[in-house]
This record gives C-alpha cells, structure tokens and sequence, in this order.
C-alpha cells in the first residue's frame, strides 16, 4: 500500500518525493528536502524535450538511496518509448542524484533536459499552520552553480546546486542541450547542499560535525543490523516487519546539539523529525532488548535537557523532561516555544521508568548513579509540580495559552479526550495513563534507591505513595455501570466515561487492580474496541468516534504493543496474541513498514487496513513496535543477571526464534512455537 511519496532520511536531514522523483510542494504539503526543520528544495522537476515525467518502477534501496526509471511519454502498446532516464539518489548531510539519461533509438537523437530548482525556505511550523515568510529571498549564478537564499535578521539559510555536466544554469533552474548517439546515454551527477549561516552545510554549522558518504552509511546499516538479535521464523511477514523496524529505526537516530555525537531516535517523518521527549523514551523502551545504546543516550540527552526553572512561554519546570526541541525560524524568533518546549505531562514519570528498565536489562549501574539526580528531580516533579489541584494525581493545563499544547498526554490533539456524548472535559485535566505511569515511575524509583542509591528511606516513601496512588485511582476512575477506568478526570472533578486504548496503557504500569484485569482485557478485545486489526485509540459508539479521526477512532501500533505488553504483565497471553498477530497481518499491506496509524473500519469491512491520511512514515515508536511485540510473544523478561523466557506465540505466526539478544547476560536467545490447542 502506497501513498504515492517516496521517502529518503538521515537523521532530521531527508527528502520526500513523488513517485517520479519530482518535488513540487505546495505551501501545506511537506514534500521537499528538509533539515533541521527547515525546506531547502520546494521545488525539483525534471523535464525532457518540454514535457514533465511519467514514472515506470521507483526502487527504495535502502532509507537513503532511492531510484527512479521515467520517462517522458507514456508508452503505449503502438508507441514505444525512445528515451528514458534513471534517478538514483542518496541523502547523507547533502542530496545527490546522478541522472542518467537513455537513447533507445538506433539514430541519433537532440535533447533538452531540464530541471526546475526552488526553495521556499519554509519551518515546518509555516507548512502546518500556512504562514507566511518575515525575511527576503535572493538568487545568486556562481560558477555554473545556483545559489538560493533567504535571510532575516541573522537567521540565514542557502540552497547551493552544482552539477558535474556543464549546464545553463538560470534563477529557475538548469537546462542541459545534449546529443545522444544510437543507443548512446549521458550523464551528471547533480549534489544539492543546505547551507546554514555562515555558508558551512547546515549539519556542520549546528553540530560541528559533517555528513555521511553513502559508502559509510551502507557500512553503517549493515554494522546496526548485524549487532541486533537475529530473528528466524515461520511467519515472512513478521520477518520483513522486523528488518524493515530496524532499518527504519537506524534511519530515524538524530545526532542533535546537545547529543554528545550520539544517536537519539526522532519521532517521524515528515512533522517531527526532532528530538520528542516521550516519543525518544517510549521508541528506546521498545528498542531494549535489541539496541540498547538508544536508551542510554536517550536518558543522557534528557538529562542534560531537563527543566531548571519556571518559564511559561515553554512551560518548563525544575525536573520535567521536555516535550520537543526544534531548530527552526519560528523557533529562533520564539513564534514558537520549542527551544526546547515542555508541554508534556508524561514523559518526566516515563524517563524513570526507562532508567530503571535500562539497568534491568544491561546493568549499566554507572548510568544509574550517573543519572541520580535527573530522576530524583524526575520523581520530585510528579509531586511538586504534576500535582498542580494538589489531590495526588497528575493533571495538566498550559500555562502558555497562545502556542502551547492544550493536550499534554500522547493524545495530543485537541479532541482526543472527550465524553461519551461527545462533549469536552473541563481543564485541568488528569488522563488515566498518567496516573499509571506516576505510579509505575514510583515503585521503579523505590527500586532504585533502594539498590543503587544507598537511601532506603526514600525507597520506603516512594512505595508508600505508589501504594495509595493505587487504591486512590481504583476508587476515583473507576466507572461502575461500565466496569473500566475513566479516561480522565477533567477540572470539576467528573469522571471522562468514553471507552479508549487509554485503559491498556494501566496494563504495563501495573496500577489495575488483579480482580479488575480481566474486565479490561475483556473491553480491550470487545468488539467496540478491537477492530481485528488492532485496538481502536476510542470505541464505536462514542460520541466523537471516527475510524480515520487522529486519536478518535484510529487504531495505533504503538499504543498496541503497550497493550499487548500489559496484557502479557497481566497473565492474558492469548490476548496479548491475537493483538500481536493483527498488527503484524496488518504490516504486511505497509509492506513491513508501520505507519504511524492507520483506519479502525472493522478487519470484516475492508480487506486491507485503511491508510491514514496524513500518518507519519516512518514514524520512531511503530518502528519500534514489531520490536516489542516480539518480546511480548516470547514472554522475554530480565531477571537478575538471567533472561526468563515464557513464549506464547499465536497460532498463526508459527516457529519464532531470536538469538543473540543483549543483556547483562551477554547474549542469549529465545524460541517460541505457536500451539494452537492453547487457544
């Protein structure tokens, strides 16, 4: 299933095209060569003799090389084709593409080939939101090169194209009039640099460090994936879900500012090729078992990023990790607040759940002691500043009214929460997954400084507090005539009574009470929810659902690997199965590559799941979902200084076996086999 744009990426840096290779953006539509939040090409359209390209096959070689075959007329069974091109293009820092140019003719044939170059210089915010530009452009002819620019104030950005073939080169592009012999071929090599200020490549102005060749980024992939866990099985679609997780994956590690020369995952292409607080954690989460330097750099990066003081244009305070950091125009002029913005009410409690999680799994305790303070602050925020109706929950309510984010939990739209007949709550808000992460960073926290910390006082209060969070949530987002948790509690106290995926995410934390599990397994699986596909972000019969709504009605294969887990955590395998087995049925028709969401039309309604329009692809936490899935299959937990393994693998996926998995025990390996007698 496609949706007709091809993708290449390195990092921030990447290049969204038609299926042509032409880009031809609109103000609102992020297609382009972007980085760092900014597009240097709005504009690349290749031409021959006049006439615009028709694509015949477009080749994904790997996540950053891609190749084009086109022509300029549509062949016909009574007109063949007498000239063709091939685009084979790479992105590493820059964007190149070598055109080769084909005469099929026995005669000799006069060409004109042109491309037409522009940049708009447009933030991503000014593509969302439809804003207008505040600096000048200007053009420049430089030595048969095309120079493109824009500044305002000291905010500087340049296009610079050069091609290895003499061409005529104007403010609108290059124009090549060549001659091609019988069956002869021609051929440039066409490199496009994104220039920041001072004219250095805008990776080199920002981090001081250049990009990659292509050679090194091949060696690079095939180094990522010969360090992860080898994965055998019965499924093939399970199989090319998984390498494609990893190759997508290794293409979304960002090196950002403040990184250290480390990688960090970004949260997906193309709107949040940034750093993302609880998308990073939640990705390296899911990513432990298979690369887990990710979530060592992700909690460094974190750290060095965590508030300090209170701000409310950014919403920052002492401890809480931040939501987002952008490196854009809107950002350096503060239209925006994202340098770095904090408007996220969970991922503070998610950064102590993922350190304690990473020492489980690596015993890297000098991480653990190193990072001390930055939980300590992490678990100091829940109280000090989470808490802001002072009852002992987490709520949320920005503070910046202008750009902040009115949702601050994952659902992050603006409808995500609402009640069963529609309406929206009152804020404060206080969702129900926030509780449980609280929660869960609590008894996690305890863990910690009781083995690591040398302060079994804390470690004694922490678990105390976790302990009455617990019988408090079960008595305040209990819905009784329902038999499930609330989705939230708004302002005036009320209990948000529609039915979402909110409820499994209470799964992983722990914080349902045992006698209750089953009921939320039930729900989770209920035909209102589950859609054979996958567990729907809101239940039909809701008042705002949607099945192609953002969080209202979608299905998530993030949100399902979370619930899968949970059910897992919960002893519900067969459950956890068959929510494992639809997503990946589901990844098959994404050619293994998860998209940030898709449909939730019912499995016996359309034959295929429904693409999402405007979904992210890839996006860091579906990438990391095959990833999970597999863990949660296999029953793969650390215990101590041992990997226990409980496999329960659904009928349908067969033989799994993963061997050198990575852990404080070295490597080890896991099998699983379906048996469908347990079922």
């Amino acid at each position: 299933m496609s949706d007709g744009l091809v993708r290449l990426l390195d990092g921030n840096t990447f290049v969204v095209s038609e299926e042509t290779g032409d880009i031809d953006a609109s103000p609102t539509i992020p297609t382009g060569l972007f980085s760092f939040d900014t597009r240097f090409l709005s504009k690349w359209i290749l031409s021959i003799n006049g006439e615009r390209v028709n694509g015949l096959t477009v080749e994904e070689v790997e996540y950053f090389e891609s190749r084009f075959v086109v022509v300029p007329t549509v062949p016909t069974p009574l007109v063949d084709v007498s000239v063709s091109a091939i685009r084979d293009r790479s992105i590493g820092g820059s964007f190149t593409e070598r055109l080769t140019v084909i005469n099929h003719e026995p005669e000799p044939v006069d060409l004109r080939i042109r491309l037409d170059v522009a940049s708009d210089f447009a933030d991503l915010f000014e593509i969302k939101d439809v804003r207008n530009k505040k600096g000048k452009y200007y053009t420049r002819i430089e030595d048969g090169c095309l120079r493109l620019g824009y500044q305002r104030e000291t905010f500087r950005r340049e296009t610079l194209v050069s091609s290895t073939a003499p061409a005529q080169v104007d403010e609108q592009g290059l124009t090549y009039d060549i001659r091609l012999g019988p069956h002869g071929q021609w051929v440039t090599d066409l490199q496009v640099r994104a220039l920041g200020v001072g004219g250095r490549e805008i990776r080199e102005s920002l981090l001081g460090r250049p990009g990659r060749a292509r050679k090194q980024m091949r060696q690079d992939l095939a180094d990522w994936l010969a360090e992860a866990p080898r994965l055998t099985c019965d499924s093939p679609t399970l199989a090319m879900t998984y390498r494609r997780g990893l190759a997508d994956l290794a293409a979304l590690r960002f090196m950002p500012l403040t990184g250290g020369g480390r990688a960090i995952p970004a949260a997906g292409l193309p709107w949040f090729m940034a750093i993302f607080g609880r998308d990073s954690i939640l990705t390296s989460i899911q990513a432990l078992p298979f690369a887990p330097g990710l979530a060592a750099t992700t909690l460094r990066l974190l750290a060095v990023t965590q508030g300090v003081v209170l701000d409310d244009f950014r919403e920052e305070e002492p401890g809480k990790i931040l939501h987002e950091l952008r490196y854009g125009e809107t950002t350096g002029f503060e239209e925006q607040p994202h340098s770095a913005y904090y408007g996220s009410a969970d991922s503070t409690a998610l950064y102590v759940i993922l350190l304690d999680e990473y020492e489980r799994w690596t015993g890297d305790v000098a991480t653990v002691h190193l990072l001390e303070h930055s939980a300590r602050a992490a678990l100091h925020w829940i109280d000090e500043y989470g808490d802001i109706m002072g009852d002992g929950y987490v709520w949320y309510q920005r503070r910046n009214e202008r750009t902040g984010l009115e949702n601050q939990c994952w659902k992050d739209s603006w409808d995500s929460l609402s009640f069963r007949d529609g309406s929206l709550p009152s804020l404060p808000r206080a969702t129900c997954e926030l509780q449980g992460y609280a929660y869960d960073a609590k008894i996690r926290g305890a863990r910690l400084a009781r083995e690591f910390w040398n302060d079994p006082e804390y470690a004694d209060r922490l678990e105390r507090e976790a302990a009455d969070l617990k019988e408090r949530f079960n008595r305040d987002f209990w819905i009784a005539d329902g038999e499930y948790y609330a989705l939230a509690l708004d302002g005036d106290g009320r209990q948000v009574d529609a039915l979402s995926s909110n409820i499994g995410h209470l799964l992983w934390s722990g914080i349902v009470e045992e006698s209750r599990a089953a009921k939320i397994a039930e729900h989770l699986l209920g035909p209102r929810l589950f859609s054979g596909w996958g567990v729907r972000t809101l239940a039909t019969g809701e008042g705002r659902y949607n099945p192609i709504g953002y969080h209202v009605g979608t299905v998530w294969p993030f949100d399902n690997a979370f619930i899968a887990w949970g059910l897992r955590r919960y002893g519900f395998a067969q459950e956890a199965g068959r929510i494992a087995e639809g997503i990946i049925d589901a990844a098959e028709s994404f050619e293994g590559r998860l998209p940030e969401a898709f449909g939730g039309y019912d499995r016996t309604l359309t034959r295929y799941p429904v693409l999402y329009p405007t979904a992210c692809s890839p996006q860091a936490w579906s990438t990391g979902t095959p990833l999970l899935l597999l863990r949660t299959m296999l029953g793969m937990e650390p215990h101590g200084d041992h990997l226990v393994t409980r496999p329960a693998v659904p009928p349908g996926m067969g033989r799994i076996e993963l061997l050198h998995i990575p852990g404080r025990w070295g490597r080890a390996g896991a099998l699983g086999r379906a048996h469908p007698e347990r079922h």
